[in-house]
């Protein structure tokens, strides 16, 4: 099978995806040493003035201010509430912690299905763990595999309807303006963070293109998400996306820990609730990741093409501006011709242009920002991706030195 030869020519692929080194929460949390990142307890000129050399790793004990402190719905804090929906329903989070659901965009039926006991039920039994997180999948692919994308009569449907839906789940590219003590650089703290944790807990690649798209859906529906509560956030979008992607999603008790229980289960929990509410529960998202598994699957390429590509992909989850305004197709398109010309100096095939009707100069756009964020990548503060894919396993793709210019002809 392909997989099978891609990975001979990566060296040894022994470990197994969306595995967890023991089954036994309690044990796995005393084997781990490592300080972990805690997103919540830093202030935002903590995060501006922080020294490269410190990476993305962070105190616990940072110093914060006693309002970034407070629990995401449990605690009041200086203002009236701390998350307010504009789009897919009026969520306000008051002092109290209680959840109000506006009527300007519900009728009073609409909102008191919203609160049925059966629907509550059912998202308190979508946040508990039904697996031994130790049982896992062995593959770092989409459930949306490489041999079904390769069956050739499905295939322009599946392309079709993947194109029909990327118009409907596209974040809006200037969300961060109705966050005021959010900024870019901590979107990218974050992310960088979430690639640690889709890394120790062998998560699917697909999971964290999910996640990343999930935040950026949700953040672009509220407004005046507050900076303390912006991990808790990305932690509900990795829980969400693990349980729709993962055979086996790691355990409740996992992603409290991953904070270093800056936040409870209940906010967890409830966060979660709040979040699938926000986006309707339209959790089938096209990806880049999916459109370029789609596209290599039409024309394949080598082992080290692939995981460049890849690589590439998951780099431009780091920054909303330029990659936001592309459609998850354009940017597959445009990780695809940069991985192949680095590899090959070849970029477009026509197969894939009969395929997907774009050209070289639909693009070229897209390509020539991925080329500039690939140079770049070596001397970014944010290292987690480059780390991830000097893994034998992606056959140390991201050692490959990037090519100075780009030839369009």
């Amino acid at each position: 099978m392909m997989n099978s030869s891609k990975n001979a020519h990566c060296g040894s692929h022994t470990s197994k995806e969306n595995s967890a080194p023991s089954s036994k929460t309690d044990a796995l949390q005393a084997q781990r040493t490592k300080q972990r990142t805690v997103l919540g307890v830093l202030s935002e000129n903590e995060q501006r003035c922080r020294p490269l050399s410190q990476g993305s790793q962070f105190s616990k004990h940072s110093s914060i201010s006693d309002s970034s402190q407070l629990a995401f719905l449990g605690c009041p804090s200086s203002s009236s509430y701390d998350v307010y929906v504009e789009e897919a329903c009026e969520v306000v989070l008051a002092t109290s912690g209680q959840e109000v659901v506006s009527d300007s965009y519900y009728t009073d039926a609409e909102i008191a299905a919203l609160r049925n006991e059966d629907l509550r039920l059912l998202l308190e039994l979508s946040s508990s763990s039904y697996q031994d997180a130790s049982m896992q999948s062995e593959q770092d692919e989409s459930l949306m595999s490489e041999e079904v994308l390769r069956v050739s009569e499905y295939s322009e449907d599946i392309h079709r309807h993947l194109r029909e839906s990327e118009m409907r789940f596209r974040p809006n590219p200037g969300y961060i303006e109705k966050h005021p003590e959010i900024t870019n650089e901590m979107r990218v703290i974050l992310v960088d963070w979430l690639v640690e944790v889709i890394q120790e807990y062998k998560l699917r690649s697909e999971t964290l293109h999910l996640a990343v798209n999930y935040l950026d859906r949700f953040l672009s529906c509220t407004a005046y998400v507050k900076r303390g509560k912006l991990q808790l956030v990305g932690t509900a979008a990795l829980l969400i996306a693990a349980k729709y992607e993962e055979i086996f999603p790691p355990e409740l008790n996992e992603f409290v820990y991953i904070t270093d229980s800056t936040y409870t289960k209940n906010q967890l929990v409830r966060m979660e609730h709040v979040f699938l509410k926000v986006l309707a529960f339209n959790m089938a998202a096209p990806t880049t990741n999916q459109f370029l598994r789609l596209f290599m699957s039409i024309h394949s390429v080598c082992a080290n093409t692939e995981n460049l590509a890849l690589y590439v992909a998951e780099l431009s989850l780091l920054e909303i501006d330029p990659f936001l305004q592309y459609t998850p197709s354009i940017m597959a398109a445009g990780t695809y011709c940069l991985a192949n010309y680095t590899v090959n100096k070849s970029l477009w095939p026509d197969s894939l242009r009969a395929f997907t009707g774009y050209t070289v100069g639909e693009i070229v756009p897209c390509l020539t920002d991925l080329h500039k964020l690939y140079i770049s990548a070596e001397s970014r503060p944010q290292q987690a991706t480059r780390e991830k894919y000097k893994s034998s396993k992606y056959c140390r793709v991201s050692w490959i030195t990037p090519p100075a210019a780009l030839p369009f002809l």
